[in-house]
């Protein structure tokens, strides 16, 4: 008897933690977050914790391409994501009818060009391969890179998505890739330089401080959002969420984790 009736009071100590446990977690907003590898998930992996504290509860999912984290979210299978910069965002907005919108800045991940053949883009030789992403805004970023540094010159009507079609002048007669930006790391080995993602490149290994011959300045239009279909841009998760990840802590774990690869862009 004496046991039976142990094991009942354990029991119902038991389910009564776990109702209790039920209560606060059902009292927490769960939300789904999409991101790419590297960078922006160890971002939100940071902002999880400090957004358990104010009542929302994350699941950070990670998506290897550019394409189906806004095609999840419009979907409804995403709540929210942080990968993408306003110019992508936009042209796919405008191409594909997504009611999405951004509702924060996060990041400036810096472009940079690597290679496994120079160490400078001064050693180029003429008709050298160069691979870059083939979606239009980071295409068109990355050949505005390459006309910094003095390698081509693009249509100035072309704008922010310049494409190979609009290169105007291509002294060295330069063989432009057009890839997946997800590949570009591993193009390496077959082209003679390639321009790449601060995101891929470090998800790869690379580090864009030492390991890129050639960066994009600080100063670029293409800092990264956290994007929300339009219906919920109101929300009050919203406005927590935004306020979580714009906090000085995660500020100082960007600073800190990254050291100027990735630079806080609010």
């Amino acid at each position: 008897m004496f046991r039976t009736r142990v094991l009942g009071a354990a029991f119902g100590l038991v389910a009564g933690i776990a109702t209790l446990a039920t209560a606060v977690g059902a009292s927490a907003e769960a939300l789904k977050i999409g991101v790419t590898p590297g960078p922006h998930g160890q971002i939100l992996e940071k902002v999880k914790p400090l957004a358990a504290k104010e009542g929302l509860d994350l699941t950070v999912l990670e998506f290897s391409d550019y394409v189906i984290p806004n095609q999840a979210l419009s979907q409804g299978d995403l709540n929210a994501n942080s990968f993408q910069h306003q110019p992508y965002l936009d042209n796919q907005v405008k191409d594909r009818g997504y009611e999405l919108v951004s509702v924060a800045k996060t990041v400036i991940f810096p472009m940079g060009v690597y290679s496994k053949k120079v160490k400078s883009l001064d050693e180029l030789p003429d008709g050298a391969k160069v691979s870059i992403p083939n979606d239009p805004t980071n295409g068109g970023r990355a050949l505005l890179l390459l006309q910094a540094k003095g390698l081509l010159k693009v249509k100035e009507s072309a704008g922010l998505k310049a494409s190979p079609l609009d290169i105007s002048e291509n002294p060295k007669k330069l063989q432009i890739l057009e890839l997946d930006a997800a590949q570009l790391p591993r193009s390496l080995d077959d082209v003679t330089v390639a321009v790449i993602n601060t995101n891929f490149a470090m998800e790869s290994g690379l580090d864009p401080n030492k390991d890129a011959i050639a960066r994009e300045a600080s100063e670029s239009p293409y800092a990264n959002v956290i994007a929300v279909r339009k219906a919920d841009q109101d929300k009050p998760w919203v406005a927590t969420l935004v306020k979580v990840y714009q906090s000085d802590e995660v500020k100082q774990f960007i600073l800190d984790r990254f050291k100027g690869a990735v630079v806080p862009a609010w």
